[in-house]
């Protein structure tokens, strides 16, 4: 009898063991959140990740009772941001942005990348869509892109485009574009985007490729001439300029994106929770007026369908750097 109740005994403090943690995380989302949050952006203040995730912390604070803070830590393409959140405790008080960069063109680039994009996250939702635009310097005589595919085919090589850097998601769209359209462009990297575009509008190079809200302004006073659209549709800003599936390349996919993702390992119902308070933010009437104001387009979705999304960049991505024989340590 004694050895029986020893046995029984033990049995049920292994399960008590074993359920522990599983109590331990439904307590932590039945509380969540009871701090403030950090929402890490893997880039520096002021580009268009920035702007997307301080719109959407500054909402989402409210709906979650705590403070959303934005903490940037930007460089080496985004992969230092993005490793500090791959690296952070699963507990729903660190999150970040993913985007086109650190979550598909990097991981099929970069071949010592400290980081998994697939298995070191878990994807909260995607949030917003935001064109990027292909812009030549006035003094390109092309004003469609039909007519500069032709000038490039007519003059291999002598076309220049600048990039932020040798790998950058800008360095790999202009590559996809010209194994599509089936010309020679000269790449002229630079460190930054802001290195890239003072040259541009100097006419230093000839083309490059932004993401529209810091390129309009200049598009809008005539320094730089758009020539299309990566995105879904045509910008409501720019509605003469065309998709590059309307030029007939839907290769180039349908533009770059912002999400919401967490270390692995958070809890489902905290996932849960900042999927639904992501949803209502970005469902606010001055949400949606800031989000029109920069181009943006809504992508909220799933933890399930957003991960989806991440798959298909890195493998489209992975291609591209594949064909154009593009690789980084």
């Amino acid at each position: 009898m004694a050895l029986r109740r020893t046995l029984l005994l033990s049995t049920l403090c292994t399960a008590a063991a074993a359920l522990a943690p599983l109590g331990h995380a439904q307590a932590q989302a039945g509380d969540y959140p009871n701090r403030p949050i950090k929402l890490i952006v893997p880039f520096a203040p002021g580009g268009s990740t920035d702007m997307v995730a301080r719109l959407l912390a500054d909402k989402m604070g409210p709906i979650l009772g705590k403070a959303v803070v934005v903490d940037n830590k930007g460089g080496a393409g985004g992969s230092i941001g993005a490793d500090a959140i791959a690296k952070s405790a699963p507990d729903g008080y660190t999150i970040g942005m993913a985007t086109v960069s650190t979550h598909g063109a990097n991981p099929a680039i970069y071949t010592k990348l400290p980081y998994n994009a697939v298995k070191d996250f878990a994807p909260i939702t995607n949030v917003m869509s935001v064109p990027s635009v292909f812009v030549v310097h006035p003094s390109v005589p092309a004003k469609t892109m039909q007519e500069f595919i032709a000038l490039a085919k007519a003059n291999p090589g002598k076309y220049t485009f600048a990039s932020p850097g040798t790998g950058s998601l800008g360095h790999a769209n202009i590559e996809n574009f010209m194994n599509l359209a089936g010309i020679d462009l000269l790449h002229i990297p630079y460190k930054g985007a802001g290195q890239a575009a003072t040259d541009a509008l100097a006419g230093q190079v000839n083309a490059m490729t932004d993401n529209l809200p810091s390129t309009l302004a200049n598009i809008q006073s005539g320094k730089l001439r758009p020539l299309a659209v990566l995105a879904l549709k045509r910008s409501p800003v720019l509605p003469d300029v065309p998709t590059y599936t309307e030029l007939g390349y839907p290769g180039m996919g349908d533009g770059g994106w912002f999400g919401l993702v967490a270390p692995a390992g958070t809890p489902k119902e905290i996932i849960a929770k900042l999927n639904a308070a992501a949803h209502k933010a970005m469902a606010m009437p001055d949400y949606l007026e800031k989000q029109k104001s920069i181009s943006g387009e809504s992508m909220a979705n799933t933890p399930e369908q957003f991960a989806k999304q991440i798959d298909a960049a890195i493998a489209r991505y992975t291609a591209v750097a594949k064909r154009a024989n593009i690789k980084m340590d």
